[in-house]
């Protein structure tokens, strides 16, 4: 798809159009610091399902995949702050 669109497969206009062609869906997350909640707090509140998580200092350059309650990322960002996350 990056190709297609002469992009980098890593961009988010990429990955955000290939998640929307295969029926996820966006749904933005509130930002309620200092009591943040966190990729760890959205693993309790969804033990079932396949989620794409975005997050990055409010711009969404970052993302994780949680797959029923555990979330897979190269690092431990379980601290991080998800900004929205995708569902199909």
């Amino acid at each position: 798809m990056g190709y297609m669109m002469g992009e980098m497969p890593s961009s988010n206009t990429v990955w955000r159009s290939y998640l929307r062609a295969r029926g996820f869906r966006p749904t933005l997350l509130p930002d309620e610091c200092p009591d943040c909640y966190t990729v760890r707090d959205f693993c309790k509140d969804h033990p079932y399902g396949i989620y794409v998580l975005c997050t990055g200092e409010r711009d969404g350059t970052h993302v994780l995949t949680v797959i029923n309650g555990n979330y897979f990322d190269a690092w431990d960002s379980g601290n991080e702050i998800p900004l929205m996350y995708w569902r199909r």
